[in-house]
């Protein structure tokens, strides 16, 4: 019996990995998103943010990534049901779309935030009037 919880387990994870290679592949926004990503990263790994800034930080790049991946995956549902234009469909893709925009507008806001936040007080731009 647990032979057969583990394989489904493994299965699960399979099915989930090979879901996030064919999400990603061919779709330049998800490349787009990956890359201001790494950008990020290699901003607070510079400006030495705090854990809880690690935390907030990297939950917003793991939304908008997330985001994209559902995003993605309606459009193959909609690729699948039909060819043709269906105003239902046009308006579900625009809804993910929306969605993903919307995900990436806050963390780009909370992200410039915290980033300039830091930029600020490693160079003395705030003149000793924020304290953390």
């Amino acid at each position: 019996m647990a032979k057969t919880r583990r394989n489904h387990w493994s299965l699960k994870f399979r099915n989930a990995f090979r879901g996030i290679r064919v999400g990603v592949t061919g779709q330049t926004s998800f490349y787009v998103h990956f890359a201001i990503s790494a950008l990020v990263f290699i901003a607070a790994v510079y400006l030495q943010v705090s854990m809880l800034e690690w935390c907030v930080l990297l939950l917003c790049m793991g939304l908008v990534l997330s985001a994209e991946l559902f995003n993605s995956s309606i459009e193959f549902l909609a690729k699948a049901i039909t060819d043709e234009l269906d105003d239902d469909i046009r308006d579900a893709l625009d809804i993910a779309s929306g969605a993903v925009l919307m995900a990436a507008i806050f963390a780009a806001i909370i992200g410039a935030t915290i980033l300039i936040f830091r930029f600020g007080l490693m160079f003395g731009l705030w003149g000793g009037y924020l304290v953390i």
